[in-house]
C-alpha cells in the first residue's frame, strides 16, 4: 500500500501530475474499458464512458481520501458513468433503460469489435436480462474474476449481499441456459 500512497501523492501534486497520470492511463485503460463494455455493450459508448470516467478520475483525485483502493475508486467511477451513460441514452430515446439494453444486445451480432459466437451471444443476452445489480456482480465476479470485497468497494455494499446476488444470478443463467437447449 505504501507504493499506491506515493502514486497516488504524485497524481495529487501538480509537479508530478501528467506523468503519473499518463501510468494511471497506461495500467488501467484497458481493464477498465472492458469493464464499462460489459456494461453498455456498444465500443463507441465505450470509449466515451471511459473518457469521461478518466476525466472524473483526474479532475477528482485531489479528493480522493484513499478509504478505499485507487482502482477500486476509479471502477465505482466508470461504473456509475456506464449507468447514467445508459439512463441518459433512454431517456433521450424515450425508452427504459431495460430496453436500451435490449437493443444493444441485439445489435451485439453487428458490432464488428464482437468476436463472439453464437454461444456467446446468447449468453450475453441472458445476462442483460438480470437486473441490473445482479448482472454487475456476475460480470465483477465471474468475468472480470475480481473479489467480493472489491465488488462490495466498487458498488458499495456489503459482501454477504452482493454473494447472495452472485448465486441468484448464476441460478437464473443457468435455468436460462437449460431452457433454451435444443436437443
Amino acid at each position: 500500500m505504501k507504493d499506491e500512497s506515493n502514486f497516488i501523492a504524485n497524481l495529487k501534486d501538480e509537479n508530478s501530475r501528467d506523468k503519473a497520470f499518463e501510468i494511471l492511463l497506461d495500467k488501467y485503460k484497458k481493464p477498465i474499458y472492458w469493464h464499462i463494455r460489459k456494461i453498455v455493450l456498444d465500443h463507441d459508448d465505450s470509449h466515451d464512458v471511459l473518457q469521461n470516467t478518466f476525466i472524473k478520475v483526474f479532475r477528482g483525485i485531489k479528493n480522493f481520501k484513499e478509504n478505499s483502493k485507487l482502482y477500486t475508486w476509479m471502477y465505482r467511477i466508470a461504473t456509475n458513468e456506464s449507468l447514467n451513460f445508459i439512463k441518459n441514452k433512454a431517456k433521450k430515446h424515450f425508452r427504459t433503460s431495460e430496453e436500451i439494453m435490449k437493443y444493444q444486445t441485439e445489435k451485439l451480432k453487428e458490432d464488428p469489435y464482437f468476436d463472439g459466437d453464437e454461444l456467446q451471444l446468447e449468453l450475453q443476452k441472458i445476462i442483460n436480462s438480470l437486473p441490473t445489480k445482479q448482472k454487475l456482480v456476475f460480470q465483477m465476479k465471474y468475468e472480470q474474476e475480481m473479489k467480493f470485497k472489491d465488488i462490495a468497494d466498487i458498488l458499495e455494499t456489503s459482501e454477504g449481499a452482493l454473494k447472495a446476488s452472485y448465486h441468484i444470478a448464476v441460478k437464473k443463467i443457468k435455468k436460462e441456459i437449460i431452457k433454451n437447449q435444443t436437443f
